[in-house]
């Protein structure tokens, strides 16, 4: 098992259980909006799932790289994908989201993402 997974299994059998959402500027709101109903209440199953549950399938949730996490979310055969970070213990921080066309997720998307993420802690240390 890698490493990373492992790191990921654990914080998660160790994570609370009621962890919260906060979105990090319009990134994700405005990819949201844009998807059709049925997708979002398919998004909202799987956010409701990475909030309440100690552990999440890999089906859901996969771990990228530079503590980036990507979302996914399956509905009338299109693939939804959303990057978040951990920030603490229990909140969730969520970025960029895209709809996903091939097997393998797009290197800008992930260097979108991983920008935003230090984009976002840096936004904090100036707070």
């Amino acid at each position: 098992m890698a490493k990373s997974l492992q790191i990921w299994k654990l914080f998660l059998t160790f994570a609370a259980v009621d962890r919260k959402i906060l979105l990090y500027k319009n990134y994700f709101l405005d990819f949201y909006r844009k998807m059709e109903d049925a997708a979002q209440r398919k998004m909202d199953y799987v956010l409701d799932m990475l909030k309440t549950q100690p552990q999440v399938s890999q089906k859901f949730v996969k771990y990228i790289r530079d503590g980036v996490y990507e979302l996914r979310a399956e509905y009338g055969g299109n693939i939804y994908r959303a990057f978040f970070i951990f920030d603490g213990n229990n909140i969730v921080m969520l970025f960029n989201g895209f709809q996903k066309k091939t097997q393998k997720t797009p290197q800008s998307e992930i260097e979108k993402a991983i920008k935003l993420k230090n984009e976002y802690y840096a936004s904090k240390r100036e707070s």
